[in-house]
Formats: structure tokens, C-alpha cells, sequence
């Protein structure tokens, strides 16, 4: 395998990576402050839609992290730039939370049921079925299908929730189209993070603890892979995939002394 360059830039998951279960990971705290005291450029990716960076910014802040909002990275954030580099001041008609219809207005895009360029499906805690129906309508029409990522699932206090991949299995399902997925695993949400901080591939680390989105999105963005064992992928994991991480450790706590 060819030697890759020194890493100058850090993407990391956040659930998994830094959090798990609503606390810090041990030495995750640590970590995020030795990037930032190092000036290497960084960011923290997530595929929840639901939050802005500055929901985000704070929750992290209440158990121990010290990050700027500008550090935060969503799938609703790469959601809305990617639209507006299609379609420029555009229409959609969104299901979501304030972390996606946020994005979408401050990009310009105006959100509406009549006619809408676009149909956008992020996560929110409480599906609506009308709102549901009405997207299938609006798809039947001629509306495009963008989903902001394609989790089936995401975690709750009382176990698993239905989440945005498995919304749109029944959309598709109802409408016989297919959407596009803006969060990981497309490479795209690694590109765009990567513009956003001036990184380029070569020099940067991706670091999450899914094989299937983090490890696989980080690979075919060119970016070195780095899987911690303090989230959802064992090592045991690891051999079912027909690709590996560049490298597997227990946490981020054994990165602090890289940076």
C-alpha cells in the first residue's frame, strides 16, 4: 500500500466517535482540544438532520466539548449546498426539523407545497403521514427526490426509531422513484466538508465507527480511514466488508498524541 502524506486535516463522526449514549467518549473532550490548540484545520460530521450547528454546538458544549459552531458539519448543511449549486434560489417542499429548514432558507430556497422543484426528507422524531402523502403526490407530479441521508434507523431511549432511509423506502415504494442521498456514505458529504475547510483528500483523516457510511464514504473520497471501537462496528465487523479502514483503534483517545 502506498504511504500516504502526514495528515493536516481532521473529519470525525460525532455519534460513536466523540458521544455514545449522551456522554463524552473517554478522552473525546481531550481530543477535540488538541485540534483545536493545533490550528489543523477540523470538522465534526453528523447524518442527523435535525439539529443546526448551533443546537449541536451546544448540546456538545453542556457535556464537556469545546467546539465553534463552524466546526459542525450536518447532513442538512450539505443538503442545502448541494441544492443550491443545482438550482439556484429554488423551491422545496421539506420534511424535517430546524436543522434542515434552516439550512434551506439560508440558502435562499424557498419552501412550499405548490409546485416545488424539490421534495426533501430529512429525520424529525414524529413523521407526519399527511406529510408523507403529500410528498408522494408532489414526487407524482414532477417533484425531485432528495433525502438528506439514508439511515434506516437511529437509536432512542427505548430503541430503535424509523428514520430517514426507511421514510423513503416507503415513498419510493408509493412513487416508483428513487431519491438521492446527500449524507454518508456518498463521498459528496465528505467533499463538501472537505471545501469547507480549504482540506484536500490526501492530507485529511476520516474517523467514525460505522464500516457501511463512515469507513466506506471516507474510502471513496480518498481519505485516509481510521475506525474506532467505541461505536456501532467491531473488528469482528471489520471481515464481512470487502474493504478495510486504513486503520482500527479502540478510541480517539489514541489519536491525541497525533495531532
Amino acid at each position: 500500500m502506498r504511504e500516504r502524506k502526514p495528515i493536516e486535516s481532521w473529519l470525525t463522526d460525532m455519534d460513536g466517535v466523540l458521544v455514545h449514549e449522551g456522554e463524552p467518549v473517554p478522552g473525546a473532550p481531550e481530543f477535540v482540544n488538541r485540534l483545536r490548540s493545533s490550528g489543523k484545520p477540523f470538522l465534526i460530521l453528523t447524518n442527523n438532520s435535525i439539529y443546526t450547528a448551533r443546537d449541536l454546538q451546544a448540546r456538545l458544549r453542556r457535556i464537556g466539548f469545546d467546539v465553534p459552531e463552524s466546526a459542525i458539519w450536518t447532513s442538512a448543511l450539505a443538503t442545502a449546498q448541494f441544492l443550491d449549486t443545482q438550482r439556484p434560489g429554488g423551491t422545496a417542499y421539506v420534511i424535517g426539523e430546524a436543522g434542515l429548514t434552516t439550512a434551506m432558507h439560508e440558502v435562499g430556497y424557498i419552501l412550499t407545497d405548490t409546485e416545488p422543484d424539490y421534495v426533501v426528507l430529512g429525520e424529525t422524531r414524529t413523521y407526519s403521514f399527511e406529510a408523507i402523502t403529500q410528498a408522494i403526490r408532489l414526487i407524482n407530479d414532477g417533484a425531485r427526490f432528495i433525502c438528506t441521508n439514508p439511515d434506516a434507523t437511529g437509536p432512542s431511549n427505548e430503541g430503535a426509531l424509523p428514520a430517514c432511509g426507511a421514510v423513503a423506502a416507503l415513498i419510493s415504494k408509493a412513487t416508483g422513484i428513487e431519491p438521492y442521498f446527500i449524507g454518508k456514505p456518498n463521498p459528496m458529504m465528505m467533499r463538501s466538508a472537505l471545501n469547507s475547510i480549504d482540506a484536500h483528500s490526501e492530507t485529511t483523516a476520516m474517523i467514525g465507527d460505522r464500516m457501511d457510511t463512515d469507513v466506506l464514504c471516507g474510502l471513496e473520497a480518498g481519505l485516509e480511514t481510521i475506525l474506532v471501537l467505541s461505536g456501532i462496528s467491531t473488528v469482528t465487523d471489520v471481515e464481512r466488508y470487502p474493504y478495510r479502514p486504513s486503520r482500527i483503534i479502540p478510541s480517539v483517545a489514541h489519536l491525541i498524541d497525533e495531532v
